[in-house]
């Protein structure tokens, strides 16, 4: 059974249980197969790969592969990345807010269930 946990979802082949690697997804318009970093969800109609079945794929005749590899600076935030955050998080924390006053709420002209219909200005 495939969950949504990413680090516990193991490879969609029969009788394999190692983890998940690598997601394949069929186009069928364009006879392409897509293989990719693993999903961040696992898909009803990709398959969950691991490393073995990945490097192992054939694909029918006249299909073409694209196999998308990560781009390293694109694997998520950098540590410099991390510590501009907190130190964000930090500063509007030390921060005194004051309250701003509320603005008067525009007049209704009518309401149907969760949809209003207000003036224009």
């Amino acid at each position: 059974m495939r969950t949504h946990n990413r680090s516990s979802r193991t490879c969609s082949r029969a009788s394999c249980n190692l983890p998940a690697i690598k997601t394949l997804t069929y186009v069928y318009a364009d006879s392409t197969a897509v293989l990719g970093p693993l999903a961040t969800y696992a898909e009803p109609h990709s398959y969950d790969l691991c490393a073995t079945h990945s490097e192992k794929l054939t694909l029918p005749n006249g299909w073409k592969a694209i196999n998308l590899e990560p781009e390293s600076d694109l694997m998520g935030p950098s540590e410099d990345d991390l510590m501009a955050i907190a130190n964000a998080v930090r500063e509007v924390g030390n921060q005194q807010i004051t309250p701003t006053p509320a603005q008067p709420a525009q007049p209704e002209i009518g309401r149907r269930g969760h949809l209003r219909a207000i003036p224009s200005n």
